[in-house]
């Protein structure tokens, strides 16, 4: 998970698309860098991972900085049969270094109308550069834009090798939902209007 690190830069670039206020889901959250800096900017956060312990010792660190009445945390299974949270339950979601194909529409699915949707993980290519190397867990190019199909606004997208600080191959995206949008791997549709409509760029560029 995301240990002691700093937030992510790209995290911290777009919260600012977050409304004011907003309820916030961080998925997967581990130790919680971005918990505590939603949860710092005045959102309400809902705190989601596996590992009872790395939420515990989130807890800790919201009181310490003065934010746990901000702060929810559930413990749950992210990748086994029941899922733990309703659909559109969230005004944004935030999923760093971490990947579960089979359980992606139910992310874009507690989003709700005009939600906002940030994402960054290992993408292929990463391998050459130490962990994750399992292809389960590394983004094929242009996943991302290919998996929200239509109905998104797609803000950003990048792609590429990342040095700062350490060699790493990642993907990210931040898009909004639109009250009409459709998962292309229940409807069928192909990645081509989200590609065009997004712009990629080598990130140590």
């Amino acid at each position: 998970m995301h240990g002691t690190q700093a937030p992510s830069r790209w995290v911290q670039r777009w919260l600012h698309l977050i409304p004011p206020g907003s309820r916030v889901v961080d998925l997967a959250c581990g130790a919680g860098r971005h918990s505590l800096l939603a949860a710092a900017a005045g959102y309400r956060v809902l705190a989601v991972d596996r590992d009872s312990e790395a939420l515990a010792r989130l807890r800790q660190a919201a009181e310490i900085a003065g934010t746990a009445q901000a702060l929810s945390l559930v413990q749950a299974d992210l990748e086994g049969p029941h899922w733990p949270l309703q659909p559109g339950c969230t005004d944004a979601l935030i999923v760093t270094h971490y990947l579960w194909r089979e359980r992606f529409a139910d992310w874009l699915a507690l989003l709700a109308p005009g939600g906002v949707f940030i994402m960054e993980t290992f993408a292929r290519g990463n391998e050459a550069y130490g962990k994750p190397s399992n292809p389960a867990f590394l983004l094929e190019p242009g996943e991302l834009l290919a998996r929200l199909g239509s109905g998104w606004t797609v803000v950003a997208f990048e792609q590429g090798l990342d040095t700062d600080p350490q060699s790493r191959v990642l993907q990210r995206i931040v898009a909004v939902k639109s009250s009409e949008a459709v998962d292309p791997l229940e409807a069928g549709h192909s990645a081509g209007g989200s590609m065009r409509s997004a712009w990629t760029l080598r990130l140590n560029s």
